[in-house]
């Protein structure tokens, strides 16, 4: 051991200790490992320090991921500490806009995006002698893929390059497996006794009062500092409001909040020890749940919510959504207040319903927005993330497609999949991709300052929380100095400061020189009209159109609403930066206004000059038009002239199948004709199929021909459907439909009848019964294969009988009908013996001359 590590034991031993000569054995022998340690046990702070001398590590370094800014820090110092060094010596820390590191440092404390960009810019990690993943059960996406990642680095290019991952309340056996069945080692932790209160009842009404009178009857029963974790920052900010107006607020307590958005300073004040006499309370979300120590801490209050991001592929849009923690997540908070000295826990919620908890929270992969992850795979060299690379969990295959779809339509993969010099670019920038090709668009127009403030502010809680306005521009100008006094709300300094660092950050990154403040007054101005624009390069698939009082069509074709009436309600055009997806329309909640000259400009390349020739069901006409859309949005409609003839025809007939064929103007004829052919193709499918459904699925072949220049109902009326329908047989098959399905048949009557056809599985005869005297059988069509059906009628041609049969009418039916129609008709002749006498269309037949 390195000699340096003996001073640890001057600080006391912790469990983590008694594992660690054989944690040293195991990478000796082996390149991964897996560790397992409760909260309290040390791992965090002993673990790499014990490494520093292994002989393996030859002069290379330490990596050790930490899940947030804060605990890399928290973490760094103490080490540093443990050495008697300052931060940047043997111990130097790497996370978003704060790097302490120096030439001697060994052990570098970086968070799980940092080593994502040292991969991509060495995939070796030539240099790295180990890399450690603490509090890996927490299962951030940065975390997931840098894990994957390195175990390709192991395998391809670095056999020699060491992994740790550690864990205190992780399902350890896949992740050994992952790991090529790496050793399992094991440390219990160092807690005290903690007292654990469920709620008598489940919650009911507002969180945050609930938290903030438990919070207060705990600090007034028990002695210590107390910890309560609620979802978010805006639930720290009302329940801080609460405790800091209660009178029974303990005197010299100081209420602080904890949130991954504050300074760096405000996070270590929260973290450090109260003052003697003084104690605090402080409000914390996931930050407080592992990795850092709140020091005093012998209370936990804990609210049982936690939130966490879903994307929805259904939507293309990411949310925070509000979930009850699960029941690791549950104990690491326990686990706080029992660090230091016997504690309490106070859970706000019933024994049943911690029995309905999850065990573990779910991987962030499964939940979370997956175009950063995209991006670093596709400049990784990944064409196929599922089986190229080993995933503890693989991303979701829906959502990983819709993160490449969006990362085509900014430019960063071409069609094949593979990184653009411009998508590559975006990843160096290490912010979102929307963000980054947002600020690399920006810069050639003048507006990279203005694009980064954006993206320091888009990348943060809304900086004017209390106003209902949805105007970005307001949070510009409220970032830039000018308050918000429309509202009477003014931003927070702190938040102020903090943010604009962080675009100044940006611009340091991009490249972008920020404009002196007192020079640059009018290009401020300019700046934030920009921003509608600006936020349309960000977020091109939420480009909104307005369609109503407060409702909007998105590019994408989803439909969104402004929760009341405002000014930007009435915008014709809305860049969105911030959703809800809620319903059948989502809520806008952060948007700007954009110039249709503006889109036409910055969006000509996509912009799609097309005709649109449809059916108009209400004219009852073709209409042509020209339009201009990008996406589902029509920016412009005008009259097309001269419309394609094929479109006009494509039209004309999706407006003959809406309707049926009965618009078409059929006479009598016409359908008599048609369903004499169908009566024969009912017989013989060499015949045309002219039933409606044939007819209607070949509008092209049989109609196209007679419609041309037709654009209306009205036109259509000029068609002769008859001569249409005759045009389908050729002349043999028209003489023959002549002589097998004849349009009349003369009776012996002489009379020439017509059939009808219109079944043409039963062609009806309709004849007086008096001029089938003598007719013996009932004639057939179709060669012989279809018995008419004979409607016999009265003399008045009312029928009095309906058969197909005519011989047993004669022989059995006759006589009783004869009786009725001689009572009916009198001077009629119905004689005995039907088939003896003479048929005729008179009242009597004529005498023989």
């Amino acid at each position: 051991m390195d000699d340096r590590n003996g001073q640890l034991k001057s600080q006391g031993e912790l469990p983590i200790d008694a594992l660690l000569p054989e944690l040293q054995q195991v990478l000796a022998e082996r390149s991964s490992a897996v560790l397992v340690a409760s909260p309290g046990a040390g791992k965090t702070t002993r673990v790499p320090l014990a490494l520093l001398g292994a002989p393996w590590l030859a002069g290379k370094r330490i990596l050790m991921l930490e899940p947030r800014r804060l605990a890399a820090r928290s973490a760094a110092r103490y080490m540093a500490a443990s050495l008697g060094e300052q931060v940047g010596g043997t111990v130097g820390y790497r996370v978003r806009m704060d790097t302490k590191v120096g030439p001697s440092t060994v052990i570098e404390v970086i968070t799980e995006g940092v080593l994502t960009r040292m991969l991509q810019a060495d995939p070796a990690l030539e240099g790295v002698g180990i890399v450690i993943f603490d509090e890996f059960h927490e299962r951030h996406l940065h975390g997931d893929l840098g894990l994957a990642l390195c175990l390709q680095s192991q395998s391809v290019l670095r056999d020699d390059l060491r992994l740790l991952v550690m864990s205190a309340t992780l399902e350890a056996e896949p992740v050994a497996e992952l790991l090529g069945g790496a050793p399992l080692l094991v440390s219990e932790g160092q807690a005290y006794p903690v007292e654990t209160n469920y709620a008598a009842k489940p919650v009911s009404g507002r969180i945050e009062d609930a938290v903030a009178r438990t919070a207060l009857e705990a600090v007034q029963r028990h002695e210590g500092d107390a910890l309560v974790f609620l979802q978010g920052a805006a639930e720290i900010h009302r329940v801080a409001g609460l405790l800091r107006a209660s009178a029974a607020l303990p005197a010299a307590t100081e209420v602080i909040p904890l949130y991954g958005a504050l300074s760096p300073e405000a996070q270590d004040r929260a973290v450090a020890s109260a003052s003697p006499g003084e104690r605090k309370i402080v409000l914390a979300t996931t930050i407080a749940e592992s990795s850092v120590t709140v020091r005093g801490v012998r209370i936990v209050v804990d609210s049982g919510l936690s939130r966490v991001p879903r994307f929805s592929p259904r939507t293309g849009m990411a949310r925070l959504e509000t979930v009850p923690v699960s029941v690791a997540s549950a104990d690491q908070r326990r686990g706080r207040a029992g660090r230091e000295a016997p504690g309490v826990c106070y859970r706000l919620w019933t024994e049943q319903e911690h029995r309905q908890l999850q065990p573990q929270s779910e991987p962030e992969l499964l939940g979370a927005d997956l175009a950063p992850l995209a991006l670093e795979l596709a400049i990784w060299g990944i064409a196929d993330p599922f089986e190229e690379l080993a995933w503890l969990t693989k991303p979701p295959a829906a959502a990983y497609a819709q993160a490449e779809e969006l990362l085509r339509e900014l430019g960063a993969l071409d069609a094949q999949g593979k990184p653009t010099a411009h998508g590559k670019m975006m990843a160096e920038l290490g912010m979102h991709p929307r963000l980054a090709h947002m600020v690399l668009e920006a810069k050639p127009l003048g507006q990279g300052e203005a694009a980064c403030e954006l993206a320091a502010l888009l990348g943060d809680r809304d900086l004017l929380r209390q106003t209902r306005s949805i105007d970005m521009r307001l949070r510009v100008e409220a970032l830039r100095g000018r308050g918000y006094s429309a509202a009477g709300e003014q931003p927070d300094p702190a938040a102020v400061k903090r943010l604009t660092a962080e675009a100044r950050e940006w611009m340091r990154a991009a490249g972008i020189t920020p404009q002196p403040r007192g020079q640059a007054s009018a290009a401020m101005s300019a700046d934030a009209d920009a921003t509608g624009l600006l936020l349309a390069l960000a977020y091109p698939d939420r480009i909104a159109q307005r369609r109503g009082d407060i409702r909007f069509l998105l590019r994408s074709g989803r439909g969104a609403a402004v929760q009341e009436l405002q000014p930007l309600s009435s915008a014709p055009y809305l860049a969105t930066a911030e959703l809800e997806d809620s319903g059948t329309d989502s809520r806008i909640l952060l948007a700007a206004p954009i110039t249709l000259a503006e889109l036409e400009r910055h969006y000509a390349d996509q912009i799609i000059d097309e005709a649109d020739v449809r059916w108009d069901r209400g004219a009852g006409a073709v209409r042509a038009r020209r339009k201009l859309r990008l996406g589902a949005l029509t920016l412009k409609e005008t009259q097309l002239e001269n419309a394609d003839s094929e479109l006009v025809m494509q039209a004309l007939f999706t407006g003959i199948a809406e309707l049926g064929l009965d618009m078409l103007p059929w006479t009598k004829q016409a359908r008599q004709l048609q369903a004499r052919i169908a009566l024969m193709h009912t017989h013989n499918t060499s015949w045309p199929d002219v039933s409606e459904e044939a007819l209607l699925s070949s509008l092209p072949d049989w109609l196209g021909p007679y419609v041309g220049g037709m654009r209306s109902r009205n036109d259509l009326s000029r068609l002769n459907m008859a001569q249409i329908m005759e045009s389908l047989l050729s002349w043999q098959e028209r003489s023959q439909l002549d002589e097998e399905v004849p349009t009349h048949m003369t009776v012996p009557s002489g009379s020439r009848i017509p059939v009808d056809y219109s079944d043409p599985a039963a062609p009806v005869l309709a004849v007086r019964l008096q001029e089938l005297f003598g007719l013996q059988r009932t004639p057939r069509i179709a060669g012989g294969k279809l018995p008419i059906t004979i409607h016999l009628l009265s003399p008045a041609h009312r029928p009095v009988q309906v058969t197909q049969d005519l011989a047993n009418f004669w022989q059995n039916t006759y006589f009783e009908v004869k009786k009725d129609l001689k009572g009916r008709y009198p001077k009629h002749y119905w004689p005995d013996n039907p088939l003896e006498a003479a048929p005729t269309n008179r009242a009597k037949p004529r005498p023989q001359s």
